[in-house]
């Protein structure tokens, strides 16, 4: 894999640790939960073990990618790949949301995106 995609994987892979944190871990914390449009603690009280969950997709597509760049090679590639097409998906769907995702889908979507561009292209 070249470094560039490496790279840019790799950071798409730390953003969902982050994002793990968040969900799975602070979403109690009312700042945490305002983050993703929620509006009041009865909402995140009720968002809370979809959120724990999706935390936990996050967390695991991101050590697919960890996992895929340590292992190497060609099914460590394809490790890296298939989490990347997964979060860009992912991304695609969240955007079919609404105006109001955009900036969320974004900020998932690019740095896999462009890890994948990279492949192809390097």
């Amino acid at each position: 894999m070249p470094i560039a995609a490496g790279l840019f994987a790799a950071i798409a892979a730390v953003l969902h640790v982050f994002i793990f944190a968040m969900e799975s871990v602070l979403w109690a914390q009312p700042k945490v939960w305002k983050r993703f449009s929620v509006a009041n603690q009865a909402e995140a009280d009720v968002l809370k073990p979809m959120a724990f969950n999706q935390g936990f997709y996050n967390l695991f597509l991101a050590l697919g990618i960890f996992v895929g760049l340590i292992i190497g090679g060609s099914a460590g590639h394809a490790i890296v790949l298939f989490a990347c097409l997964s979060i860009v998906g992912a991304a695609l769907v969240l955007a079919v949301g609404g105006k109001q995702y955009y900036r969320a889908a974004f900020m998932q979507g690019i740095t896999p995106l462009i890890a994948l561009v990279l492949y192809v292209i390097l």
